[in-house]
């Protein structure tokens, strides 16, 4: 049983993808797509069953922007796999939907789940920090996708919710300087621990690299130090960044003007509780609690930058 009806132009493409004889069984939103429609098929082949992952890019405003975003995340699969990460394996993709339909990728599903309170969060926390090093490791010579901001920095807006107005001018100041210098690296651009599986103690895979690119490995890290300090709080924040440090020895330099342009990069109004997290089960956060976190740990950045 389906509990998810997907056209039967794509399941076709989806099955003939796979194999000549394969046959889609069921097919089950998974949870946490946000930006896009991602499904888990349930796919036999002789008598054999196998769960693969069809991602459709069903999001208009982002195809206006990003027309390719089908190819760009199959070549982040393929280039990840040569890398050998922890990843999903592509199996087929259509760029522009004229096969299924819609922009898609087929990929492997991975084992594992999503964990965002986990019983022990030192642990978690460094574990996070040391898949991140081991993406940053990753040659980017040559990867054809740039990393660009997605605000403007020469005129970003002022948070109108925030208790601290005038604290926000002085990030703003820093964000619109001069950007440090930072020797570019494969970056996963979405990297948060909704975005990481994990099989008991340890990650089994990242997922959603539709956004990856050659970059500032300090995005990355300020992205994800953004979502612990909203989920976690900024302890947990700062022991992700310590953890990182000492992951990745002495290729990354810290700046935290990284950590204030990817926290005023997300910034798409007034901070709310993520719907993903409410997805995975996370309780007993409010919005309320999201815009004091965020100038709390906007406080902790700029000073951090006073002591540069």
């Amino acid at each position: 049983m389906s509990d998810y009806v997907l056209s039967e132009r794509s399941l076709q493409w989806a099955a003939a993808s796979i194999n000549p004889h394969a046959a889609v069984q069921s097919v089950r939103r998974l949870l946490g797509g946000t930006s896009s429609l991602v499904l888990q098929l349930t796919v036999e082949v002789d008598r054999t069953k196998q769960e693969v992952v069809l991602r459709q890019f069903d999001n208009t405003e982002w195809l206006l922007e990003e027309p390719d975003a089908a190819h760009h995340e199959a070549e982040c699969l393929k280039w990840v796999e040569r890398a050998g990460l922890p990843a999903p394996r592509l199996i087929a993709y259509d760029v522009n939907g004229s096969e299924c339909g819609i922009p898609a990728v087929l990929m492997t599903r991975l084992e594992g789940a999503v964990q965002l309170e986990p019983p022990e969060l030192d642990a978690w926390v460094n574990e996070l920090a040391k898949t991140l090093a081991a993406i940053h490791s990753v040659d980017a010579e040559g990867f054809p996708w740039h990393y660009s901001p997605y605000m403007n920095t020469t005129s970003p807006e002022k948070p109108t919710w925030s208790s601290v107005p005038d604290l926000w001018d002085a990030a703003i100041r820093i964000i619109q300087g001069p950007a440090p210098e930072a020797k570019p690296c494969f970056i996963h651009r979405d990297y948060h621990p909704g975005n990481v599986l994990w099989a008991g103690e340890h990650i089994s895979g990242i997922v959603d690299w539709a956004n990856g690119c050659r970059g500032p490995a300090g995005v990355d890290l300020g992205h994800c130090r953004r979502d612990l300090a909203l989920l976690h709080g900024i302890p947990a924040a700062d022991a992700f960044l310590s953890a990182y440090i000492l992951h990745a020895g002495e290729r990354f330099h810290y700046d935290p003007y990284w950590d204030l342009l990817a926290l005023m990069d997300t910034l798409f109004g007034p901070p709310d509780v993520d719907p993903g997290w409410i997805a995975f089960g996370v309780t007993g956060l409010t919005d309320e609690m999201m815009r004091e976190r965020t100038d709390q740990y906007m406080i902790s950045l700029l000073k951090r930058a006073s002591l540069r």
